[in-house]
């Protein structure tokens, strides 16, 4: 058993090699043993369209099963999917099985713990079940089939109100398994989007189903601007995350699409809390404060991220990957196709573009996320290196890996992903000159921490 697929918020490997059959099925055991010793004896079971995922589910449904621990089975869907089901048919929890964003010979594991996530320590419990052999016996789960779809659009339809439907969108699923589901709830709209790789098909053969990267979306981009249309919107592999571009054809990565849904909000919600992680821009921090909102600034990751949304009453969160959570008029999860239809929505009322509404962001120059690779037994000790050096010399915003402040609005990020064995770097500030200088400085003292070599120059402000 490979340790390091027990992330911090889900689990995910190489489907052969890290998720054969005997480990699967003993995963479904401890995951029944966890959910069944804390009373939660009905759970919801999702999976994503990878070729993998069918010959997983049968292994984790039958291990589950063994427990008593009876299963509400809900076929191939997006993960928002399995979360709507646990909260509307008020289920114990759920698992999805999804590779997420991932390579396709990859899959992986997000489940939940009543309405909550199940993460961090309790990720651990799961290992410690299966390395003991400690597992609820003797009980037979009883399964059920149900298609969720229906009651998922009826509910996005009752909740979702435009003000005009004649909006011109495309959408790229990237043969992922949003597609249908998004098409079904635009439609319900009554928005009729131009489909790009709406059809499920797990060897992503388009392009892959990531809109954090650029290239994946350079169709997308081709087809509004050469059919007019108003909006793009891109799906990851599993539906809760999304991308979005404007009529000109510009990306408008998560901080500014948290920008457009958070004054709508706060219109509506004057004082509101709202979540950013650490790779969005200081922009979008100072524009919810502008508009009367409480910012506040958390750890990047979708479990981590709900758990805090509860703990301060927040009605809205959202990550530059295109995580978008509302509590408002919605469960607090992240859902790209939900998120979009609040987009649609507000770009339904008032006038001008997106690109008109956010004419009055001050102007920055920022980085997208910049992955370096780095073994996942290496890549938090790089973090720490780092975090170390530059805390002598300047502020370092510590909540998840560094982000250091170099002053007038400049900062840069270093942090370890969760999900796979990368460094994540971003960098913001307002000319290109400054933002290119702190990069610098910060990528050298990052290849330095990888290197093993001690930094020991100051750093410059």
């Amino acid at each position: 058993m490979n340790p390091n697929i027990f992330r911090q918020y889900d689990i995910r490997g190489d489907a052969e090699q890290d998720l054969p059959s005997a480990f699967v099925r003993d995963l479904g055991r401890a995951l029944g043993t966890f959910w069944k010793r804390r009373d939660l004896t009905k759970v919801a079971v999702g999976r994503d369209c990878r070729l993998s995922s069918p010959r997983i589910h049968g292994e984790l449904v039958a291990g589950i099963a063994e427990t008593g621990v009876s299963i509400v089975d809900i076929g191939v869907v997006p993960t928002p999917l399995m979360y709507f089901t646990v909260f509307h048919h008020e289920l114990d929890g759920g698992v999805m099985i999804t590779g997420s964003h991932n390579p396709p010979g990859d899959n992986g594991f997000k489940m939940m713990k009543g309405r909550g996530s199940l993460y961090g320590d309790d990720v651990l419990e799961l290992r410690r079940l299966i390395e003991a052999r400690d597992f609820e016996t003797g009980g037979r789960g009883e399964r059920v089939t149900i298609d969720v779809l229906p009651a998922y659009v009826s509910f996005v339809r009752e909740n979702v109100s435009l003000g005009r439907t004649d909006l011109k969108v495309a959408i790229d699923a990237g043969n992922g398994a949003a597609g249908p589901t998004a098409l079904a709830t635009l439609r319900a709209l009554g928005v009729e989007p131009v489909a790009l790789h709406c059809e499920m098909d797990g060897t992503f053969p388009a392009h892959h189903p990531d809109p954090t990267e650029p290239e994946n979306l350079e169709e997308l981009i081709a087809t509004v601007r050469d059919k007019g249309l108003d909006l793009g919107i891109a799906f990851d592999g599993d539906g809760d995350r999304l991308g979005v571009v404007d009529s000109d054809g510009t990306v408008r990565w998560g901080d500014q699409l948290m920008v457009l849904l958070s004054r709508d909000l706060l219109a509506r919600r004057p004082g509101a809390a709202i979540l950013g992680e650490v790779k969005c821009s200081q922009v979008l921090y100072d524009d919810i404060a502008a508009h009367g909102g409480r910012p506040i600034l958390w750890k990047t990751g979708h479990s981590l991220i709900k758990a805090k949304m509860k703990e301060e009453g927040a009605l809205l969160a959202g990550e530059m990957s295109g995580h978008i959570f509302f509590a408002d008029k919605f469960y607090g999860f992240d859902d790209a196709t939900y998120a979009a239809a609040r987009v649609l929505e507000v770009l339904s009322r008032g006038e001008g573009s997106m690109a008109d509404r956010l004419a009055d962001l001050p102007s920055t120059e920022v980085t997208p996320e910049l992955r370096v690779p780095c073994p996942d037994e290496e890549k938090f000790g790089v973090v720490d290196t780092v975090k170390a050096h530059f805390e002598k010399t300047h502020e370092v915003i510590g909540v998840d890996g560094a982000r250091i402040l170099f002053g007038d609005g400049a900062w840069g990020l270093v942090r370890a992903s969760n999900t796979q064995p990368v460094l994540v770097l971003r960098f913001e500030a307002k000319d290109a000159t400054t933002r290119d200088r702190i990069r610098a400085t910060v990528e050298a003292v990052v290849s330095q921490a990888r290197s093993g070599e001690v930094a020991t120059a100051a750093a410059p402000h």
